[in-house]
């Protein structure tokens, strides 16, 4: 019950917070980001404690433990519109909690942390791709632009700044899962453009941890036969309930009030620093070194990430109300790194 009983003191001390807005919105916003990328140092720094699906298992099954007593009065109380939209929750929860996570610690395998949360802040430029190919729509200048800067800094991350590499290139597979999960979850944000409004946000979480719990599971048993069985060391068992407490469920409240507080552009603009909060992260914790061509990827890919989501004054007034990429990577978060 320690977990549940901890959720508690934390829901009464982002009140106190939330009396200054200014504030309270920067400091849910970075507070929710410095949480995700602790989910890249330990993606990585278990990579010879527990296998991938176990460990997106057990994250799952102690963030359903932990929500539970919060979000099944509203589960059951928009149980008759859930039923009507189970393909649909399905496809989400299949691809935001089972393969996008799952991914993430296969490649923690292979990669450095950094690695990692550098690929992952590029899911915006594939929402712009994916849109233009399934909704036909436009790339603007500005996307074009920002698209060009993003490949860049990938392929300099990537290549570790040896570019003539890519004639006999040789990548990291742990590079190439973390860029199938950024893709991933760039499919997930568009479909959640399209979440039934009649869904509550704690029923419509709730409901995706555990149709995601019950994909997973058979992978998980799997894994359980074929490979070693985990030793659930204390290391190992923190860090479970890290992942399962405060990167599934704190980080996502925390990301929702400061949504709440500075609107999702400025919220956005906060969460393009998790590459920061995972270096610094993992040079103390891991020994990874940061090297000059980590900073200039992250120059390349934030600037692209900022240019392509820039939108003249003329351009904002004439959008409709409803969120784009960023609202809808907003309204993600418990499934975010």
């Amino acid at each position: 019950m320690l977990p549940i009983a901890a959720v508690r003191e934390f829901y009464l001390l982002i009140n106190k917070i939330e009396n200054h807005q200014l504030f309270s919105g920067y400091f849910f916003a970075i507070s929710a980001t410095a949480i995700w990328s602790g989910n890249f140092i330990i993606a990585r720094g278990l990579n010879e404690s527990i296998p991938p699906i176990s460990l997106a298992f057990w994250r799952w099954v102690v963030a359903v433990i932990v929500f539970l007593p919060f979000a099944l009065k509203p589960l059951i109380a928009d149980w008759q519109v859930i039923k009507k939209n189970i393909p649909y929750l399905c496809l989400t929860s299949l691809l935001g909690i089972t393969i996008f996570n799952t991914l993430i610690y296969f490649a923690g395998h292979t990669t450095t942390a950094l690695n990692l949360s550098l690929i992952s802040v590029t899911f915006p430029i594939f929402i712009v791709i994916l849109s233009r190919i399934f909704f036909n729509e436009a790339i603007t200048v500005n996307k074009s632009v920002g698209i060009t800067l993003v490949a860049s800094g990938v392929v300099l991350l990537v290549t570790k700044g040896a570019l003539f590499s890519l004639l006999n290139i040789s990548l990291a597979i742990g590079d190439v899962w973390m860029l199938l999960a950024a893709v991933t979850f760039a499919v997930y944000s568009i479909l959640l453009k399209h979440k039934p409004a009649q869904i509550g946000i704690m029923a419509f979480q709730l409901s995706t941890f555990l149709l995601g719990l019950i994909f997973l599971f058979p992978f998980y048993l799997w894994e359980y036969l074929t490979a070693p069985h985990v030793v659930f060391a204390m290391k190992t068992v923190c860090s479970i309930l890290y992942v399962g407490v405060f990167a599934s469920l704190t980080a996502f409240v925390l990301w929702n009030k400061a949504v709440v507080a500075l609107g999702p552009s400025k919220a956005g603009l906060v969460y393009y620093t998790l590459p920061v909060f995972s270096g610094i992260s993992a040079y103390f914790y891991l020994n990874e070194e940061i090297s000059i061509i980590h900073f200039y990827s992250v120059l390349l890919i934030v600037s692209g990430i900022l240019t392509a989501s820039y939108e003249s004054k003329r351009s904002r007034q004439c959008l409709p109300a409803a969120g784009g990429a960023e609202g809808g990577a907003a309204r993600t978060s418990s499934a975010d790194a």
